[in-house]
């Protein structure tokens, strides 16, 4: 008996030995390797920060300051005088009383959304039909698609300079091609007159918007599957069917996305109009946006000009958040 134990003591004695070594050194191992683990982790996490912290900045400087600036502004009397004194009283929402309750704030609100309502469905419905349109493979396809990108490239105050000429009433193109057409005998005033100014705004931001809404149009329609259109035509789903049941649906949150941002920088537009009629002819193309410009560079009432600045960013917001639900809400059906 004491010499089997003696004999199986010495053969389990070394194995044993290694199995502990062998666990010491999986066990130190382990141990070494989670703060590598955790160094590697933390240095991702600092390169992540380094690559935010630029953006991060670049946004509070230049947009959240400004936003915060203005709110706090429209609460304030800030005139000329408070550059030299640096004193602005606090005035409450007396700024937002003055602006919305002013006899221009009503003609403004009204031409804005005519502005509005008109230049986005031009825009959209002739975007939308070149995009359709440009679809089809033919020679000069994608020069013609380049060409038509240059109203979106140039600059705003250049084409409505340009505009400006073509639609003047004595010696503008527009009323020349007219008038030797034979369709008029005297100039249109289409920049001079109350009933036409706007509607002539009007035309000139939607030729000016339009390649914004080919392009994005455009490239929705690309990333339709061609089998979708194969598969449709078998059950007799061609031209408007196809349109209508296959082409819109799948383009729908591309259109959520065209009109969202088409609306916001609609309403806010102000180069066109200031270099087209500045707001004139007797306010008929006087909209929120001019408006806040008026007051605040013209008559210097910075404040006024802040709070219907504030009105104008708090009506893209309301119709943003509407229009993104009801589509959420059209697209979950």
């Amino acid at each position: 008996m004491s010499l089997t134990t003696d004999v199986s003591h010495t053969a389990a004695g070394p194995a044993t030995g290694m199995a502990s070594r062998k666990h010491r050194r999986t066990g130190s191992g382990a141990q070494t390797q989670v703060p590598r683990r955790r160094t590697r982790q933390r240095s991702e996490h600092i390169f992540q920060w380094l690559f935010l912290v630029p953006a991060v900045v670049y946004m509070a400087l230049f947009f959240g300051y400004p936003v915060v600036k203005n709110v706090v502004m429209s609460f304030q009397d800030y005139t000329t005088a408070t550059f030299f004194t640096g004193e602005a009283p606090w005035v409450g929402l007396a700024n937002y009383a003055t602006v919305l309750s002013s006899s221009l704030f009503s003609t403004s609100l009204l031409n804005t959304a005519l502005f509005t309502l008109g230049s986005i469905l031009g825009q959209f419905v002739i975007g939308l039909a070149l995009a359709i349109f440009f679809q089809r493979k033919f020679p000069l396809n994608g020069i013609l698609r380049s060409l038509l990108l240059l109203p979106w490239l140039l600059p705003l105050i250049v084409s409505s300079a340009v505009w400006r000429w073509i639609l003047d009433k004595d010696s503008g193109a527009l009323n020349r091609f007219l008038g030797d057409l034979g369709l008029i005998d005297t100039g249109i005033p289409w920049l001079t007159s109350t009933s036409l100014a706007l509607l002539a705004v009007v035309g000139v931001n939607i030729w000016i918007g339009i390649p914004f809404n080919l392009t994005i149009l455009y490239g929705g329609l690309q990333e339709i599957p061609d089998e979708l259109y194969e598969a449709g035509s078998l059950d007799g789903a061609t031209g408007w069917r196809a349109f209508r049941h296959i082409t819109w649906p799948m383009l729908r949150p591309v259109v959520s996305v065209v009109l969202v941002l088409g609306v916001v920088y609609t309403l806010k537009v102000l180069d066109i109009i200031l270099g087209l009629t500045n707001g004139g002819p007797a306010n008929s193309t006087q909209t929120i946006a001019t408006q806040s410009y008026a007051l605040s560079f013209h008559e210097f009432k910075f404040g006024e000009g802040a709070a219907l600045g504030n009105v104008l960013v708090i009506i893209s917001l309301v119709f943003a958040v509407l229009y993104l639900r009801a589509s959420r809400r059209a697209v979950d059906e």
